[in-house]
C-alpha cells in the first residue's frame, strides 16, 4: 500500500469511493433515506475540492487504485476517512490515521455509527452523540476527541 497526497485529479474518484462505501459498508447501521441523503454528499466533495488540497488531505493506493482516503485541518479536525468498500478490515483506514494523526496533541471527529468503534479502539472518546440533518434527513453520529501524549 502506498500513501500519498491528494492531487487535483483524485476528486472525482474519491467522490465516486464516498457514494460506493456509504450505500454498503454504512447500509447495516442507516436506514436507505438516511443513505441516500448522506451519499448525497459525494457531490459536495467535488465542491471542497480546494479545502481537500488546503487540508492534510492522504490517498492510500494498492496497485493504482485507490482504496481510501482521509483528511485532517490545520486544527486537528478529522474531517474525513473513508476506505473503499472491498478493501474494508486491511489496516488501511489504520494507516492513514496513523498519518493524518502526527503532530496533534488533540484530534477531533464526528465519526457515524459505523466508524465509532474503530475510533473507539483508536484511544477516542465520545464526547457527545447527536443528530446531524442531510437534506431534511436525520442521522446519528458521534463528536469524539482523542488526546495523544506528547
Amino acid at each position: 500500500m502506498e500513501i500519498r497526497r491528494y492531487k487535483n485529479n483524485d476528486c472525482e474518484t474519491i467522490s465516486h469511493l464516498f457514494y460506493e462505501t456509504v450505500h454498503s459498508v454504512n447500509a447495516n447501521d442507516y436506514k436507505i433515506e438516511q443513505i441516500s441523503a448522506w451519499a448525497s454528499n459525494a457531490d459536495s466533495l467535488k465542491s471542497k475540492h480546494n479545502d481537500l488540497l488546503k487540508q492534510y488531505t492522504l490517498i492510500a493506493e494498492i496497485n493504482g487504485i485507490i482504496v481510501g482516503f482521509g483528511s485532517i485541518n490545520n486544527s486537528g479536525y478529522l474531517d474525513l476517512l473513508f476506505v473503499h468498500k472491498d478493501y474494508q478490515k486491511q489496516g488501511i483506514a489504520t494507516t492513514l490515521c496513523n498519518e493524518l494523526e502526527k503532530g496533534f496533541s488533540v484530534i477531533k471527529t464526528y465519526a457515524s455509527i459505523t466508524a465509532k468503534p474503530f475510533f473507539e479502539n483508536r484511544g477516542y472518546s465520545v464526547i457527545k452523540a447527536q443528530e446531524v440533518e442531510r437534506y431534511g434527513i436525520k442521522l446519528k453520529n458521534y463528536e469524539m476527541i482523542k488526546k495523544n501524549a506528547t
